[in-house]
């Protein structure tokens, strides 16, 4: 069910109107083919991808039934591939976004899930963050082992939080946009996270609705932080600090003093 009847002007009729690709029993090399294609324009953020950059082996072995679709979802998310075009060029919570809209198809909701992924890539590598999304009790509701995952962030749904359906904005950037074209390599949501705020969403030039962020990315932020004591002393003062943090480094900075036990009160623009 479409969370509005104005998917038309919203620009998102194109996902809310094309049936969901699932690859049922007893299917043909042809409908095999149909999912391939479509897990590379989902994985690959609408990208035109080359013959020489197309998984031939793991196509095999998906046409030839060896694996399904989940693992060659998982296939084309762990390839160099993918790297290339998604990893290697943009910052961590960036990637972290674009797993979210390619691999579960909506947008985080919160900055728990996107610090949630930071540590486990630096604790446990680039497998097993991608292992976290497909692998997930989130990923086998919505899709199982044969449904190509899809943009589900503009559709109501249960266990879909409606600050999701805005966010989805912000990464969406219209049908005919690609990820990578967007030239975006910080992530979109940093701000909005950061602050737990609800994503904005405009009229565009076109008439379309579009994402906009609720600030600017090219600026510092001024936190206000509750400390607790350090040490393995009982706690029985808290400090207020100060921390002057630029825009890229605010997530992890965050993550950080969640980590040291402290608890962030204010964030304003420095």
């Amino acid at each position: 069910m479409a969370i509005t009847a104005a998917a038309s002007r919203l620009g998102v009729s194109a996902f809310l109107e094309t049936p969901q690709i699932e690859l049922r029993p007893q299917w043909t090399e042809e409908e095999a083919r149909v999912a391939i294609r479509a897990v590379y324009r989902q994985l690959l953020g609408n990208e035109h991808i080359m013959s020489s950059e197309r998984l031939t082996s793991a196509e095999s072995l998906l046409c030839n039934g060896s694996i399904n679709v989940r693992d060659f979802v998982r296939c084309v998310a762990k390839s160099e591939l993918y790297k290339s075009k998604f990893f290697y060029n943009n910052f961590q919570n960036r990637f972290s976004e674009l797993n979210y809209k390619h691999l579960l198809g909506r947008a985080p909701y919160d900055q728990a899930e996107i610090a949630f992924h930071n540590d486990l890539y630096h604790n446990e590598g680039y497998d097993a963050d991608i292992d976290s999304y497909i692998d997930s009790a989130e990923y086998q509701s919505c899709f199982g082992d044969n449904i190509v995952p899809y943009y589900r962030g503009f559709a109501t749904q249960p266990g879909q939080k409606l600050a999701g359906f805005p966010r989805m904005f912000q990464l969406y950037r219209g049908y005919a946009n690609s990820d990578r074209a967007q030239g975006q390599k910080k992530g979109w949501l940093i701000w909005d996270l950061g602050r737990n705020l609800s994503s904005p969403v405009q009229t565009s030039a076109s008439g379309t609705l579009s994402g906009t962020t609720g600030g600017s990315r090219d600026r510092s932020y001024r936190l206000r932080v509750l400390q607790s004591a350090s040490g393995q002393r009982p706690q029985v003062r808290r400090t207020t600090t100060e921390i002057v943090v630029s825009d890229d480094r605010l997530s992890a900075q965050l993550q950080r003093i969640n980590r040291q036990g402290g608890k962030v009160i204010a964030i304003n623009p420095a």
